[in-house]
């Protein structure tokens, strides 16, 4: 290669290495990659074969994402976690300090570099490096700032469109700091920018790529327990203290559907849910701990309550709910649904007698039938009666436009709770289910 040619590729290698709070953007995979292909062709102890088995590596990194060179680092910027993206999610940037500020400045001009590399060049590169007769293919995937509407349905898309376009019209990346803090701001960064729902699993939080689908207008019945949960939702969301909530009722009443549809309701204004199964419960303070300072609100979801005896995660729950010395995050609520009103399973047994050996059973026995009130709400829902069922079948059926009349749904609704489950939400959604995979 000739020395221009080196010294080009030499300069991105020095705008990498000089990163000083976005190293993550080019830490690991397709950015990874970009810089082993980079070291590969000015080395001179590297053989062409790994240089062309760098540039394979880099291609196909690009490939399974289906994504350009500057959608990837435009991408790996927004959800990049450093020091000065957690900072500036929760301050305006004149109260940051001022050298932090000034290495993301650096940074940003530095990326805008590398983000000016396109893979038409990188493969004129590799084909003089390696002295290859024919040429290489070369990356080509049509930037999202030339694709149709089709993936900008909501709104962080659609503002991510405007941020990319506008720095694409800067001269200098670091004039866009402003813009990019506000991104910062709105969406978060990290894992909440990726992902609505969570599951926390072995000790740690994990995306869920397809959360339940299901949405407010397919819920019919318990207006005045949805109303009191939205209401609750609202405040989380304005940023005043809301409550935690208890939804207890009889099994398959749409207990669990209602929080899940709230994700779909309330996830573009920030609303963030964490599934925690109850066998992860004795988690919840470490939990809350890491959602302190997310700018995002954040439901603890845990379903189908309940407790034995002397359980840890009876007491981690108790220490979220009543708090301790710590002070509860405002940003984060627990809602659970319970099929008990009781939620710490009690026997005959335990009921204090004569013999026993502690002095004041009962206060322990009012303990344990009183955790429920520790959430400062608790919604019922009864069971479902024929008219309650018919209503929400219906209603079901005409979202799904099943080609019926309501003179013929009735009675085969009424056939299949006898067969299946009795009257609830849960056996209508399956009958429906069922008939519109039969219309088809």
């Amino acid at each position: 290669m000739d020395k221009q040619t080196i010294d080009s590729i030499q300069n991105l290698r020095y705008q990498a290495a000089s990163l000083l709070v976005y190293q993550s953007v080019l830490s690991e995979g397709v950015g990874l990659a970009f810089l082993k292909l980079l070291e590969a062709m000015v080395n001179r102890d590297v053989d062409d074969i790994s240089c062309l088995k760098a540039y394979g590596d880099w291609f196909q990194g690009l490939a399974s994402q289906n994504q350009s060179w500057q959608d990837y680092l435009f991408r790996k910027i927004l959800r990049a976690d450093n020091s000065f993206t957690r900072q500036v999610q929760g301050f305006e940037l004149k109260t940051l300090p001022p050298a932090l500020v000034d290495a993301a400045r650096h940074d940003l001009q530095a990326l805008q570099n590398i983000y000016k590399c396109s893979s038409k060049q990188l493969c004129n590169w590799v084909k003089r490096a390696s002295v290859l007769p024919v040429e290489l293919v070369p990356w080509n995937c049509e930037s999202s700032q030339s694709r149709s509407g089709a993936d900008q349905s909501d709104k962080r898309s659609r503002c991510q469109e405007e941020l990319q376009a506008k720095l694409n019209n800067l001269d200098n990346w670091a004039d866009g700091l402003e813009a990019i803090a506000a991104y910062y701001r709105e969406f978060g960064t990290g894992l909440f920018a990726d992902y609505q729902g969570f599951r926390w699993q072995s000790g740690q939080l994990f995306g869920i790529a397809n959360p339940d689908p299901i949405r407010l207008s397919e819920l019919v019945g318990y207006e005045s327990a949805r109303k009191q949960l939205l209401k609750n939702t609202e405040f989380l969301l304005k940023g005043y203290r809301a409550l935690n909530v208890l939804l207890y009722g009889s099994r398959g009443s749409g207990k669990s559907s209602l929080v899940k549809a709230l994700l779909n309701e309330y996830g573009e204004r920030g609303l963030r849910i964490i599934e925690v199964p109850k066998s992860e419960m004795i988690d919840l303070p470490v939990i809350t701990e890491q959602l302190r300072d997310q700018p995002q609100k954040f439901i603890i979801f845990i379903d189908d309550l309940s407790f034995e005896e002397d359980n840890d995660s009876y007491k981690a729950l108790k220490v979220i709910l009543e708090g301790n010395l710590t002070a509860r995050p405002d940003n984060v609520v627990v809602y659970a649904t319970s099929n008990r009103r009781h939620l710490i399973r009690e026997f005959f047994e335990d009921r204090p007698r004569p013999s026993n050996e502690e002095v004041h059973g009962w206060d322990t026995v009012h303990e344990k039938l009183s955790f429920s009130d520790r959430f400062g709400l608790t919604l019922t829902f009864e069971k479902a009666d024929q008219k309650t069922y018919l209503k929400i079948v219906q209603h079901l059926a005409t979202l799904a436009q099943i080609p019926l009349e309501p003179s013929e749904i009735r009675p085969r609704a009424l056939q299949w709770a006898i067969r299946a489950n009795g009257f609830s939400g849960r056996t209508a959604r399956q009958f429906i289910d069922f008939l519109q995979a039969e219309e088809c």
